[in-house]
């Protein structure tokens, strides 16, 4: 953490959500930090709000009745205009619940949108790269994420003749990884409605019916009726991902589910395509941040409570 941030906390005006702010261009960076437990706090976003957590736990409570704990290493994505209320039940002064916020301007997401567009537009299929603000994003940091925020941290407590530019280029990047995360669970929900939509909605489609089988990435590009390599080059770009990435990925999520409904990790493991406890286990930390059964007993303790 930067010294910046560390002297605006060391005498916090508030014990629940203290915030230290740092601005920059079409952006704001802010610290929140709570020292007391409180209920239902009320937080608003005037702009794109990407919230992320730095440490201890909050309950996000949003629209649709949408309720979940809020944990580090994770974000979450307030679109402009709405509200939610936030718990924080561990909070303590001597560890306080903390968080960061960047605030973005929508004119800064729809240029980037736009030269997403013009550089790398998606199948006519799929609409274009727009963020679309009835759908909700909650989701654990990849490394690559993390560390962007980390460096973002830095780049806004700066003082020097190139911060801004430096601010821009990192702000861009977000806005890039949080489309991506948002377009990948678009194309997703597409592909389930109408799995013939094109040839790469085809083979997403033939990957989420067939967890358990080993990709086999000659049958996809058929299926995908592409090349091998283009089938590779058209997938990054529409998921950012490679395949066995995105099988990867799915199979955590559908793993979660399934243990959070109270199934044994061993059967789970084997049902998803691991051979080796062990293998699955490993996976599942690092998508989570902890093991299977670490998982399923916090969930059947949070469901106690």
């Amino acid at each position: 953490m930067s010294e910046a941030i560390i002297r605006g906390r060391e005498k916090p005006r508030e014990l629940v959500e203290n915030r230290v702010s740092f601005a920059g261009p079409s952006s704001e960076l802010s610290i929140y930090d709570t020292y007391l437990p409180a209920e239902r706090v009320g937080l608003s976003a005037g702009e794109l709000l990407y919230c992320g957590m730095i440490s201890g736990r909050k309950i996000m409570h949003a629209a649709n009745d949408y309720s979940a704990d809020f944990l580090p290493q994770e974000s979450f994505v307030m679109a402009p205009g709405e509200r939610v209320a936030i718990d924080f039940p561990e909070a303590r002064l001597e560890n306080p619940t903390s968080c960061l916020t960047v605030e973005i301007s929508r004119e800064r997401v729809e240029k980037v949108c736009a030269q997403l567009n013009g550089a790398a537009p998606l199948q006519r299929e799929f609409e274009d790269w727009r963020y679309r603000p009835d759908s909700l994003i909650h989701t654990r940091h990849s490394p690559a994420t993390q560390s962007l925020l980390q460096r973002l941290v830095t780049t806004f407590t700066e003082n020097f003749d190139d911060r801004d530019l430096l601010v821009d280029f990192g702000i861009s990047e977000l806005i890039v990884r949080m489309l991506r995360q948002q377009t990948r669970t678009f194309l997703l929900n597409v592909c389930e409605n109408n799995p013939e939509v094109n040839g790469l909605g085809a083979a997403l489609h033939q990957i989420q019916q067939y967890l358990d089988q080993p990709l086999d990435i000659d049958s996809l590009a058929k299926v995908a009726c592409m090349s091998r390599s283009r089938f590779f080059s058209e997938f990054k770009k529409h998921l950012g991902c490679t395949p066995l990435e995105f099988q990867q990925h799915l199979r955590m999520e559908a793993a979660k589910g399934r243990l959070a409904r109270g199934e044994s990790v061993t059967r789970v493991c084997f049902d998803l395509g691991y051979r080796h406890l062990s293998h699955f286990s490993r996976r599942f930390h690092q998508q989570f941040g902890m093991s299977p059964k670490r998982y399923q007993d916090a969930v059947v303790r949070g469901t106690e409570h």
